[in-house]
């Protein structure tokens, strides 16, 4: 019989979007999507802040610092597709909100939240 199933890594990083949502739904954030995907890329949640800005939000995970942390994982590559899939997401909505992009990195047991981690500008240089 074959069974789904997800490797250590797939698990560990869903666990780490569990973290991540219900921190942020617990500073007052709503969930709009999960886990968008389109032909450009992926993007891990898409939120909605109480001032209505739409939330762009990858999070990322390590187990330690080396070789920079989870925010310095963040490439530039990486945000080129998040913005590209942004882009996607926003062209199926009637009317542009506010957007920001934010990264939560976790590593060591820690949680941090940068919020406009990176935007257009920073992604194209």
């Amino acid at each position: 019989m074959n069974r789904p199933f997800k490797t250590t890594t797939t698990q560990a990083g869903a666990h780490a979007e569990d973290q991540a949502l219900a921190w942020l739904e617990g500073r007052g954030l709503t969930l709009v999507v999960r886990n968008y995907r389109c032909k450009a890329g992926e993007i891990d949640l898409i939120m909605r802040a109480a001032d209505q800005t739409l939330v762009f939000v990858e999070v990322r995970q390590r187990r330690g610092g080396a070789f920079g942390g989870a925010a310095a994982s963040v490439t530039r590559t990486k945000q080129r597709r998040l913005l590209a899939a942004a882009e996607r997401y926003l062209l199926t909505l009637e009317r542009m909100p506010a957007c920001r992009f934010d990264v939560v990195a976790m590593e060591s047991g820690r949680l941090e939240w940068l919020q406009n981690a990176f935007d257009l500008d920073a992604a194209a240089s």
